[in-house]
Order: C-alpha cells, then structure tokens, then sequence
C-alpha cells in the first residue's frame, strides 16, 4: 500500500505534502506515454485515498484494512470518524463523495482535475516555456541553414574564380 516512504506518525499535512509533491513528480499529463509513471501515480492515488483518511488510516496501521473500506472511501480524507457534517459542510462532502466512482471495483477519484486546481498554472508555464525553448531551436536552426548556405556560396564562388583564374592564365600562356 505504502508507495512513498512515510513514518507511521506522520501527520495528516506530512502527508498531504508527500502526495503532492510525488503526485506532480509521477502524474500522466507531466509524464505523457509512461506506462511507469502512471502506474506509479496511480499507487501514490491510491495511498493517499487511504493515508489521507483519518479512519481509513487508522484501520491501516492497526492491520485492519480492507479492500471494501478502500472501495467504500471510509469517510472524507482529514474528518475524524463519527463526526457528521450539516449544512454547507454536508453539501462541500457530497460534492466530493460525486468525484468518486466505482470503476472496476476500485474507488477512483479525479485527480485530473484536482491535479489541474492545484498545479494547472505551473503546467500552462512549462507548456509555454517549452513552445518557446522550440520557437528558439527552430529559429537556431534555420539561422545555422542560412549561415551553412552562405558559406557554401562562399565556398562556390572562390573555386568559380579559382577555375577561372586557371582557365584565363592558361589561354595568356598559349
């Protein structure tokens, strides 16, 4: 279950700063066509669905867990067990219970999004730095074409009057 190294007396905030750290490192949009990486990130998903849960992680660390608690959620990562939420609190939990579904027997939650409210201005920077960084190489390329191309008229231009200087001293010579 354990996909990253975690003390048991981590706290809930430890834990949450793991995950998002490891959560960016390995997520599928950072990582395009690595089957690793999103295996991976789907471990660290995984873990953090059950160590981000207060009842979900004590059942863990007394050995008790099981796969129905995983599939079931166990409550909301970070509420304390036997609390119930009223009101808007009530609301903000069932919006949250709608991101999960049971897919396959196993509880997914949509990291795409929350990994796009969390990191989706980092990602937009990168993406632009990168089309950049490619508009720069593209430029240099062409600039490295046009110097090649130049010199090589250069070089065409000196053997012409080269030939040609033989050429003419050797019509003066006869």
């Amino acid at each position: 279950m354990m996909c990253w190294n975690m003390s048991p007396n981590a706290t809930q905030s430890q834990i949450k700063t793991a995950y998002y750290k490891q959560s960016f490192i390995y997520h599928p949009d950072k990582n395009a066509g690595s089957e690793e990486a999103t295996v991976r990130f789907s471990e660290i998903s995984e873990a953090y669905s059950v160590l981000g849960s207060i009842p979900l992680r004590r059942k863990y660390d007394h050995g008790i867990l099981s796969g129905s608690d995983i599939r079931g959620g166990g409550g909301a990562p970070g509420r304390e067990a036997g609390t119930r939420a009223s009101g808007p609190q009530q609301h903000q939990q069932q919006q949250r219970s709608r991101q999960f579904s049971n897919i396959g027997g196993k509880t997914m939650f949509d990291f795409d999004a929350f990994y796009r409210a969390h990191y989706g201005e980092q990602l937009q920077r990168e993406k632009e730095l990168r089309a950049r960084k490619g508009r720069y190489q593209q430029k240099q390329q062409q600039a490295y074409k046009q110097w090649k191309l130049g010199k090589m008229m250069e070089v065409t231009v000196v053997v012409l009057l080269a030939f040609g200087s033989v050429i003419f001293f050797n019509i003066r010579k006869s």
